[in-house]
């Protein structure tokens, strides 16, 4: 073969390489763009339902807590009555 040929071979051969390349790291962006967004999504879903269970936690114990003053305040004022 000769030296001309043999150059433009190797020089088609690299470009094409370097097309694979190219595609290749679109790619790997394409799928890490995609990641982050799941990512995101999770850590607010997360965030939404940590957020969620602590008002639910605290209304339990404001109405327990009412439940027991109620309680005591009654059976006050059933003592003052009855006594």
């Amino acid at each position: 073969m000769s030296e001309p040929m043999r150059l433009r071979q190797s020089l088609s051969e690299m470009e094409q390489a370097f097309a694979e390349e190219i595609e290749q790291e679109r790619h790997r962006r394409a799928l890490l763009r995609r990641n982050v967004g799941k990512r995101g999504h999770y850590r607010q879903r997360r965030r939404v339902h940590k957020r969620g269970s602590l008002r639910f936690s605290l209304l339990v114990m404001s109405l327990i807590a009412t439940a027991v003053l109620v309680t005591v305040v009654m059976f006050k004022m059933l003592y003052v009555v009855m006594g």
